[in-house]
């Protein structure tokens, strides 16, 4: 038996079957400031049984070589109904809960319809919304909770390649336009394998996060790495993260967690909100692996939270700022445990001409953050116009090629072929395009320096959103989330929506903050004549990763979807031109 799933089963066979593999923190109540309900525990032994008697259920349906809906619950269940899927040879479709409303509602439901699933796996609770959902259709729920399961003697192993597609991973973006990554055994299991390297992770470290596992570093890095392993894993509810961010911290001092990570936003949430008291009552000694990844590592993030949190025992050298795509089944580079991140100082005239030089004597600078090395695959940066490959340096897109590359997008051929298929000029095999701009330096050390087209022009030059959004931010402390975006036919109007902290300011202040956004974008950035949104927080989209959803941003500018705080329009639109 190959890939993953047999090196999984193996692993299984030989662990102590009483051996703990995960805990499950509760959900904190509000107002508490404790970690919630006490853990449940699944030992590994309980794991193998339940995954047993799920995927005996599945192969009494008929779902060997099909596609399952794994909709997110909390518990065992998200973990015992994946490795389910596994065993009976099924593809495990991850996707946000229904219960959580709203763009999850939409976005689950665009996901089953794309995938094609016939079987569902989940709680009682989810699978009473799903039975609504998808009344009159022929998708047929499990409530595992509830319902009388086969035994665990009634699985028939099945026969697994490594070319076999395990999963589907649906990546973050459009609400409709939902893209399904194929991972095969062997992807998983190349990746896993490079994690492990990088990581320097083994059996006795301990795991811990609150991503969902429907979010390729939560299902990848925190849920399917323990079990690689042999470890003990620990996971959280993202609702009790965002309810409370220093939950995420008390969970690694609780449980002693060796390695845990999450996206940029997530570091400075927990260093904005800290409280000295709490920091006091803090001791996080045992973190040795803090992953920053998903987006482009911040600087100012990271200085921040070590400074914050250096009374609790957190090490600056803890810091593992990682590059990693869900198409490359999750870690592309990464750095070394226990090394201070590469930082590199640079000229951001000359970045935005391509070129990674440092900065002169008087002239303005900008630090880039390295994510570190190739893990197990091969990483090159191209031209995107031409397909040649550069030399350190040079900015252009990052291609990405190796075992953990899965094959392509579900049922997308011509992307499939333009994003897993490209060529370089010297005609040296087929890369994976990220999307992502980058450079190496001459040790090889990459550095992600943002989204392919999604540069601002700026007379000429092109001027990275990531750096408008930065220096704005910066501005005030009311300053939330910043979104910089371009809309009209040449994308050349920029928008700047930013979230304000509504406690503590003014209507009468709002006309101030936004005139302090132009004058600053005129002077640093030479844009005179932006538009400068004031919104609620929550406006701005970002995916569970934290990354920014521009083009979501612009379908809500354009369909008049924006209610600013500032300035006062019913509901401002791309074309409209607030006074």
């Amino acid at each position: 038996m190959g890939g993953f799933l047999g090196a999984l089963l193996r692993r299984l066979e030989a662990a102590d079957p009483s051996r703990e593999a995960f805990g499950f923190v509760g959900t904190e109540p509000p107002g508490r400031r404790g970690l919630g309900s006490p853990a449940r525990t699944l030992t590994y032994g309980e794991l193998d049984r339940q995954a047993r008697q799920l995927a005996a259920w599945v192969q009494s349906r008929g779902g060997v070589g099909q596609r399952v809906l794994l909709p997110h619950c909390e518990g065992p269940l998200q973990i015992a109904a994946l490795l389910g899927c596994f065993y009976a040879g099924a593809t495990a479709v991850p996707c946000p809960s229904p219960l959580d409303g709203g763009r999850n509602v939409r976005r689950l439901t665009a996901i089953a319809k794309d995938a094609d699933v016939g079987l569902a796996l989940a709680d009682s609770a989810v699978a009473a919304e799903l039975s609504r959902l998808f009344a009159g259709s022929d998708l047929v729920c499990l409530a595992a909770d509830r319902a009388a399961l086969p035994d665990p003697g009634d699985w028939r192993p099945t026969v697994s390649h490594d070319d076999d597609t395990a999963l589907i991973q649906y990546t973050s973006g459009s609400v409709t336009q939902v893209k399904g990554v194929v991972i095969s055994q062997r992807n998983l299991l190349a990746g896993q394998e490079a994690i492990a390297r990088a990581l320097g992770t083994d059996e006795g470290s301990v795991i811990g996060g609150w991503l969902p596992p429907y979010h390729d570093m939560g299902l990848v890095g925190q849920l399917l790495h323990p079990l690689h392993l042999g470890a003990r894993g620990v996971l959280m509810p993202a609702t009790t993260f965002a309810v409370r961010p220093l939950s995420w911290l008390r969970m690694i001092q609780t449980y002693g967690v060796t390695v845990s990570g999450g996206p940029d936003y997530a570091y400075d949430m927990c260093a904005r909100t800290a409280t000295d008291e709490e920091v006091a009552r803090l001791d996080l000694s045992s973190w040795q692996v803090a992953v920053n990844g998903a987006e482009p590592v911040r600087e100012a993030t990271m200085a921040a939270f070590a400074e914050r949190f250096a009374p609790a025992g957190f090490r600056p050298e803890a810091f593992y700022p990682a590059y990693g795509l869900a198409e490359a089944t999750l870690l592309v580079t990464g750095g070394t445990p226990g090394r201070r991140p590469v930082r590199r100082a640079v000229d951001p005239a000359a970045l935005a001409a391509g070129r990674m030089t440092a900065p002169g004597n008087g002239s303005r600078s900008r630090t880039l953050i390295g994510v570190g090395r190739p893990r197990g695959v091969e990483v090159r940066i191209v031209d995107p116009e031409n397909r040649q490959v550069l030399e350190p340096g040079r900015v252009g897109e990052i291609w990405v090629r190796g075992e953990s590359v899965a094959p392509g997008y579900w049922r997308r051929r011509a992307e499939t072929e333009e994003s897993f298929g490209a060529i370089t000029s010297a005609h040296d095999g087929s890369f994976l395009r990220s999307g992502d701009l980058g450079a190496v330096d001459e040790h090889g050390e990459l550095f992600v320096i943002g989204r392919l087209k999604e540069g601002v022009v700026v007379n000429g030059v092109d001027v990275a959103p990531e750096d408008i959004e930065t220096s704005v931010q910066g501005l005030n402390p009311l300053f939330g989330v910043t979104a910089a975006v371009t809309t009209g036919p040449e994308r050349d109007r920029l928008i700047v929506i930013q979230e304000v902290r509504e406690n503590g300011v003014l209507d009468g202040e709002l006309p101030s903050l936004a005139e302090s956004v132009q004058t600053h974008l005129d002077g640093e950035f030479g844009i005179p004549d932006a538009v400068i949104l004031l919104v609620r927080p929550g406006v701005v989209r970002r995916t569970t990763s934290g990354k920014l959803q521009r083009s979501a941003m612009r379908g809500l500018l354009r369909s008049g979807g924006i209610r600013p705080l500032y300035p006062r329009v019913p509901a401002f639109q791309a074309d409209s031109s607030p006074s």
